[in-house]
């Protein structure tokens, strides 16, 4: 399918180009990856009157790791994710997450910072970002901010960037003490498919634990009546089976053309079960290698 539309293109080198260009249109678009914007503007959703291709921008690029602080740069490829050593060193989950994006095609262009963006309610990367407590750092008219994930999303394709305004990085804490964590993703088939649902879980020392749902309401939810009930305690079968109970008043599933909402509850809680006990099991040196398809 062609792109029929006319814009202006432009490819700067300086983020301080960017940042000149944008307020002289009324629809500016930031090209990265492009896996969603070169759709939109074959489909006609997209109505830009200029594209900015970022891709030239070498301070965007990279995956940094500093005083305990993951950067994760907006021109970042979930390819990188995946072959980065500093992702597999200290935040193997992250690379896990990655692997289930798309397609290899797909993983190659996409970038964290634009499946964010894109903020559709299936996004992989919220939930991810919910758990780990990330920041997404953001330019603007009046410099740069550091906006909480918890706070990003405000609906399905819908954030709180502001018009003009562009993402630099991702951050990403590193947890005081050693963790472990397990993504475990619904879809139809293995291979290219956006998520039916999802579950992230981190186990942390001291019966600590964090856990957020994708693809099940129209932002990532961070299940914090599920981490209360938990914590402290250890996941014992009657303790799951009461938290696989509450599980439907956390979440907010809807049905659609990938899923009815009931068989996205009951998976949800077979997913919540699978990936605590693999996040657990982690934790103490055993269960399953990071990657591993546990749906």
């Amino acid at each position: 399918m062609p792109i029929l539309q006319e814009f202006k293109y432009y490819r700067p080198t300086a983020m301080s180009e960017v940042l000149k260009l944008m307020p002289k249109y009324k629809q500016p678009l930031i090209l990265a990856g492009g896996t969603d914007l070169v759709n939109n503007l074959k489909t006609e959703v997209a109505h830009p009157d200029a594209i900015i291709d970022i891709k030239g921008i070498k301070a965007l690029q990279g995956i940094k790791f500093n005083n305990n602080i993951l950067t994760i740069g907006a021109l970042a490829t979930f390819s990188d994710l995946i072959d980065s050593k500093i992702i597999h060193s200290k935040f193997p989950v992250i690379a896990e997450v990655a692997k289930t994006v798309g397609s290899t095609g797909i993983r190659n262009r996409a970038t964290m910072v634009g499946n964010i963006c894109s903020a559709v309610a299936c996004a992989d990367s919220g939930p991810v970002l919910a758990a780990y407590n990330a920041k997404v750092i953001v330019q603007g008219k009046n410099g740069k901010k550091k906006i909480p994930a918890k706070e990003w999303f405000k609906g399905n394709k819908q954030t709180v960037l502001k018009k003009n305004g562009i993402v630099l990085a991702i951050e990403i804490p590193l947890p005081a003490n050693k963790h472990a964590g397990c993504f475990v993703k619904m879809r139809r088939y293995s291979g290219e498919d956006l998520s039916q649902a999802s579950v992230l879980i981190l186990a942390l020392p001291g019966k600590q634990y964090r856990i957020a749902f994708g693809a099940v309401g129209p932002i990532p939810i961070r299940a914090n009546e599920i981490e209360i009930l938990l914590n402290g305690s250890d996941p014992t079968p009657e303790l799951i089976d009461k938290i696989k109970d509450l599980i439907p008043s956390v979440i907010s599933p809807i049905t659609d053309i990938r899923a009815t909402k009931e068989y996205r509850l009951h998976m949800c809680r077979i997913m919540f079960e699978r990936g605590l006990k693999a996040a657990v099991s982690r934790l103490n040196g055993t269960g399953p290698v990071y990657g591993c398809n546990l749906f």
